[in-house]
């Protein structure tokens, strides 16, 4: 108990770090994933392949290569003004927009084709069929496993501590060097972790039960 009581405000600077960085990162990817979605479900053609082969790149991308990707590439481009913690945001956003936009792209599945028909016929476009009667029912369908994808990007954060972002995994490897036990460490580290998932669950768990279609 003295880790943590000795060490009370490295911890709550590592996990308020890793929840900003698991908070913003998810909803960058939402908003990332809808957009490729909006690709792949689309009328043109250019877009459909473009929405495929970013999730298919996204996909098939190591998270750590990505990581160095974002990391390196983006300042020899030019951009040397980003700070490691929006770095860190990019590279996690657009790993999980790509398993995002692929749970959202089975859930449209799942909505009758004639809702789409119906708002056609009512002069809908379809960026507004889409956004306003499509995505709406398919996410409400998808919401268990996009709650997967969140989860694992809150994991995934502890990536951004090998690239300079102070969390989680800066609190361990910062309280190794000092000495302490490695085992009495990772256990209050992974019960910071084991706390921001119960949150992200009971999130979703809720927006299930609020979004339920009565049956």
């Amino acid at each position: 108990m003295h880790v943590l009581l000795d060490n009370l405000g490295l911890f709550r600077r590592g996990f308020v770090g890793t929840v900003q960085l698991t908070v913003v990162s998810a909803t960058v990817a939402l908003l990332l994933g809808g957009i490729l979605t909006l690709f792949r479900i689309g009328p043109v053609p250019l877009l459909r392949a473009i929405g495929a082969g970013a999730v298919t790149l996204l996909c098939n991308t190591p998270l750590t290569l990505l990581f160095f990707g974002v990391t390196l590439g983006l300042p020899m481009l030019g951009l040397t003004d980003l700070s490691y913690f929006t770095l860190a945001v990019v590279a996690l956003s657009a790993y999980s927009s790509a398993f995002l936009c692929e749970a959202l792209r089975s859930g449209v599945n799942t909505v009758d084709t004639g809702q789409a028909e119906a708002a056609r016929s009512l002069g809908l476009t379809f960026p507004q069929t889409a956004l306003l009667v499509v995505l709406p029912q398919a996410g409400r369908a998808v919401l268990p496993p996009m709650s997967s994808v969140i989860i694992t990007l809150a994991k995934n954060s502890a990536l951004a501590g090998g690239f300079s972002v102070f969390e989680m995994f800066t609190v361990e490897k910062t309280l190794i060097e000092q000495g302490y036990a490695v085992t009495t460490v990772f256990l209050w580290v992974g019960l910071a972790y084991l706390v921001l998932i119960a949150c992200i669950s009971a999130v979703f768990r809720f927006l299930e039960w609020r979004l339920a279609v009565p049956r």
